[in-house]
């Protein structure tokens, strides 16, 4: 039955390998239709180079896959309920930046930048950045200023100015015809309201606080004074982009009407300002005050919210940033996270695969292999032994250098206590394990810095797919985990916030109560394997200094 008050909200997900889009009905949270959709030119590889920490992906990735999903979501449903689409909402990756010109049109989309992989998004993981970012922290540190108290104390490789900071130095013709630079989160709401003017592009506090160092304390971004002082190279640039920053909850605009023809939707459709992946992820996950919503995919975000009032001035050093309104309006929303979480077990999957591949097995073949080796791995894991996890190997998860606690790009992974006797699965289940620490390190700093962690949700792909994975955090934490009910949380919370903007819901919470699926199962946490854990970890950390004090000479 069709309703006579639009109540039908699409919401968009942006994540690091495809495109996701759900059809929700507001009033009661179900699903209509949802559709999935890979980026074509990421899948091929193109534009990437590990090995130089090179990750940059085509705006025309974006482009076709979201016109793909939508069209794809609105053909499996009634052609009358299209009519009855309030809202289009989306949260991306980030930070993930690309230049622009004064249009706002990436260059990338410009014939004569269309295949240089420096006019592209560069996505979250991409490290090429670390000399730029070192030298951020050194002048922040030198001058003894206030920027970073925002962001844990210290900004990452991965995020917005370092990357912009980058790509100007190279004084390539890209760098030289870049105008501004703009969040991934930023520009698809801008795309699809026909923006033409970057100064009048609308960002989301989300990634301007997270990720580019805005903050009401100083009435925006730091003064150009400041990005004089780290290189001249940034002057002006912060003038580019305006002080104003919308919280999720409000529209960006409505659709273009060539968007709305090219979508097959109408011009009334209002788009709302976009986030983060992991901040709508926890929304559609159902957050709570104090909780630890665990975004669990490649990487890992935790997110935790908390009333402003109960904050107040408090600082928590180490993490990647507390922002007012950034997750929930209305409450400081605090996000550490792991460069590498699924990367890790990926890595080990595919260095696997290498000799079949090596040894001239056919491509089907190891493709076959290649999809069931991971639920493989975690069904043998499953059945270690108390007295054989006492033996295994011990590991470090930074694979992709460490985000948090206290960020630092250029700390690799190890793996020691290796023997005749290890075999595969004692690996896997070592890196598992610590994965499982990284997270056990999030929490500890949560608790150090007097925020308590009154629970642990589990949101993201990794939580419904591996119950060996999901068992060991909760045995590593020593808390049970409740997972989400949402296969898709980052498009339903994009959907809440869809919901929201078109006044269905008066705030996110209400939403989240009416929309939310709930949770599925809880993971207690076996007493006897947290004791053994909590002995293994002090060997983590003895490892994890080890290495430290090796990167650091």
């Amino acid at each position: 039955m069709i309703n006579s008050i639009k109540t039908y909200c699409l919401g968009i997900d942006f994540g690091t390998d495809s495109v996701r889009c759900l059809l929700i009905n507001a009033l009661d949270g179900f699903e209509v239709a949802a559709s999935v959709y890979d980026y074509p030119r990421w899948k091929e590889g193109l534009y990437c180079n590990a090995g130089d920490a090179r990750f940059r992906q085509h705006p025309m990735d974006y482009i076709q896959s979201l016109e793909a999903v939508v069209k794809d979501v609105l053909d499996k449903v009634d052609p009358a309920i299209r009519s009855q689409i309030c809202s289009l909402s989306m949260d991306t990756t980030g930070s993930s930046p690309a230049p622009v010109d004064r249009n706002g049109t990436p260059l990338a989309l410009l014939p004569a930048f269309k295949d240089d992989p420096d006019a592209m998004f560069y996505l979250w993981k991409d490290h090429t950045a670390i000399r730029e970012a070192i030298e951020i922290n050194s002048f922040v540190d030198s001058e003894q200023l206030p920027y970073l108290d925002y962001v844990g104390g210290y900004y990452s490789p991965e995020w917005f100015w370092s990357k912009l900071l980058h790509l100007l130095r190279k004084e390539s013709k890209v760098a030289k015809a870049c105008y501004s630079w703009v969040e991934h989160a930023d520009w698809m709401p801008f795309l699809l309201t026909g923006g033409r003017d970057v100064h009048q592009l609308k960002r989301g506090i989300c990634a301007a606080g997270h990720k580019a160092l805005w903050s009401a304390k100083w009435n925006g971004f730091p003064p150009d004074s400041f990005w004089k002082g780290i290189d001249p190279l940034l002057s002006g640039f912060a003038d580019r982009i305006s002080k104003d920053v919308y919280t999720s909850d409000q529209p960006a605009g409505t659709l273009s009407e060539q968007w709305a023809t090219r979508l097959g939707l109408s011009t009334d459709v209002k788009v709302g300002i976009g986030a983060l992946d992991a901040h709508m992820g926890a929304v559609g996950g159902q957050i709570e005050p104090y909780y630890l919503s665990k975004v669990m995919g490649t990487s890992t975000c935790d997110m935790l919210v908390a009333p402003s009032v109960e904050i107040g001035d408090k600082l928590v050093h180490g993490i990647c940033g507390q922002v007012p309104d950034s997750i929930i309006p209305g409450m400081i929303g605090m996000e550490a996270g792991q460069s590498a979480f699924g990367d890790v077990y990926a890595w080990f999957r595919d260095f696997l695969l290498e000799p079949l591949r090596l040894a001239g097995l056919d491509t089907r073949s190891v493709e076959d292999i290649k999809n069931t080796l991971l639920p493989r791995l975690n069904e043998q894991a499953i059945g270690i032994s108390t007295e054989e996890w006492n033996g295994l190997p011990i590991s470090l998860d930074w694979f992709n250098g460490r985000r948090s606690p206290d960020v630092n790009p250029l700390l690799k992974a190890a793996t020691m206590g290796m023997h005749l006797g290890t075999s595969t699965v004692h690996i896997f289940a070592s890196l598992v394990e610590a994965t499982c620490f990284g997270s056990k390190a999030i929490v500890e700093r949560f608790l150090k810095m007097n925020i308590p962690v009154k629970g642990v949700i589990g949101v993201g792909g990794i939580s419904h797919k591996s119950d060996f994975v999901m068992q060991t955090l909760a045995n590593v934490l020593g808390r049970p985990i409740k997972i989400s009910g949402s296969h898709q949380s980052g498009a339903l919370g994009a959907a809440m916030f869809g919901a929201t903007l078109s006044g269905i819901y008066p705030d996110v919470s209400s939403a989240m109560m009416k929309m939310g699926k709930g949770f599925v199962r809880v993971y207690e946490p076996d007493p006897a394997m947290t004791t053994l854990h909590n002995q293994r970890y002090i060997q983590y950390q003895s490892l994890g200094n080890y290495i430290q004090s090796g990167s650091a000479q």
